[in-house]
């Protein structure tokens, strides 16, 4: 019998106690009997972007789940992800940028950066083997957090692929791409997570998983079979889940039953949402077709192509024809203060409160003591629709962000 459900909540209060319920009720027997037992959240933080953009999970559902396994009585508790290829070749800390790292201290657990974990080897296509981090097989509640959003490569990105991120640094993300459906299948033989929590808060459509468009959702989906509920966010985003690459392969290989497609056939969901499919431009779409993307791969992953594409010319280049999706800036944030000016308010509804992911009383708290518990995600500032939440220092890798997805994120959230 499958386990699976599917939530709405608009809010970090909502938020929290939807999790919570729903994790107490329905997956408590998830739970290891020992306290001190290692638990794992894997996230995705595929890049720099934060969560309003849909590209990687949300602080306030990671918030959430935390708080939930704390008040439980866990205190052996660990956040990590191996962040995507480009950021990690770049030296830029995805996990300080999207302040995770922040996030961890406020619960007083640990952030981990799986691109240096210790490695166990497990089997690829072809003969081929790539290294997963050891936390991720040694867990005793491993819990897959990905973010609902579309893919050029393969269609949508949720539990199965977000995998990808528990293998070890640089070289062993290049090898998925060898094969690259196969290959998430044989990771997700090896690394079973024992629950998986899909952000669907603010997902992404179009073209997925960096340069979509943001679309709020507000669906928190729950389950213990990634193949069940990869199929499950294809219906909830209106897309047929066989034109899915990773599931149409898990098809193929008979992993996906009769009862799977009973089930997502019969379920009904309150809401439907119509996501725009990820369409990759002319050079991408000929690069990436399957009969010729093998030599881009043979070119792509020698040494001399590294370095001439980490230059900041050739890097502008592939954003632009979309043979990369990611923009690499090195400028950090550096944020001096946020206040705010409440008599630019007017009525609305204190939105910036409802992003907060510790729960601090907005907008009036960042005039106050409690400004101290602020982790400066920069949520509220970037969801503020009258400009109140005032920004001192230098937004570095912020500021593209904003200009891509600003008045977008304040429009939707």
């Amino acid at each position: 019998m499958f386990r699976f459900d599917a939530v709405k909540a608009d809010g970090v209060t909502a938020i929290k106690a939807a999790v919570k319920n729903t994790l107490r009720e329905k997956y408590a027997d998830k739970l290891p009997k020992d306290k001190s037992a290692p638990i794992l959240i894997k996230p995705n933080l595929n890049s720099n972007m934060n969560a309003l953009t849909g590209n990687t999970t949300d602080l306030r559902l990671l918030a959430a789940v935390l708080e939930f396994l704390k008040e439980t009585g866990y205190t052996n508790i660990a956040m990590g992800e191996g962040t995507n290829s480009g950021f990690y070749r770049s030296g830029i800390n995805v996990i300080s940028r999207l302040k995770v790292d922040s996030l961890a201290r406020h619960y007083g657990v640990k952030a981990l950066d799986l691109n240096y974990s210790e490695r166990v080897e497990i089997p690829f296509e072809n003969g081929v083997k790539a290294s997963v981090a050891k936390e991720v097989l040694e867990a005793a509640l491993l819990i897959n957090m990905p973010k609902m959003k579309t893919h050029f490569e393969v269609g949508m990105s949720v539990c199965l692929k977000n995998l990808i991120g528990t293998l070890v640094g640089q070289e062993n993300k290049k090898k998925t791409h060898l094969s690259l459906s196969s290959n998430i299948l044989n990771i997700n033989k090896a690394v079973k997570p024992h629950l998986h929590i899909v952000d669907g808060l603010m997902a992404m459509e179009g073209l997925g998983p960096t340069r979509g468009t943001p679309l709020k959702t507000g669906v928190i989906l729950f389950g213990d079979d990634p193949y069940l509920i990869d199929m499950m966010v294809a219906k909830l985003a209106t897309f047929d889940y066989a034109k899915v690459k990773t599931l149409a392969e898990a098809e193929r290989r008979g992993i996906i039953t009769g009862a799977h497609k009973k089930f997502h056939d019969e379920y009904q969901f309150g809401d439907l949402f119509r996501f725009e499919p990820p369409k990759p431009g002319p050079i991408a779409a000929f690069i990436h077709n399957p009969k010729r993307q093998k030599y881009f791969l043979a070119i792509r992953n020698t040494a001399f192509f590294n370095a001439v594409c980490s230059t900041n010319i050739v890097g502008k280049l592939l954003f632009l024809t979309g043979l990369r999706q990611d923009v690499f800036i090195d400028d950090e944030l550096e944020l001096e203060k946020l206040a705010a000016d409440t008599s630019k308010c007017g009525d609305c509804p204190k939105k910036c409160a409802d992003y907060c992911p510790v729960d601090l009383d907005l907008p009036a708290a960042l005039n106050a003591e409690a400004a101290t518990k602020c982790i400066n995600c920069m949520y509220c500032y970037c969801v503020c629709p009258n400009g109140a939440i005032e920004f001192s220092g230098k937004a570095g890798f912020l500021d593209e962000q904003m200009r891509q997805y600003g008045q977008i994120i304040r429009r939707i959230a």
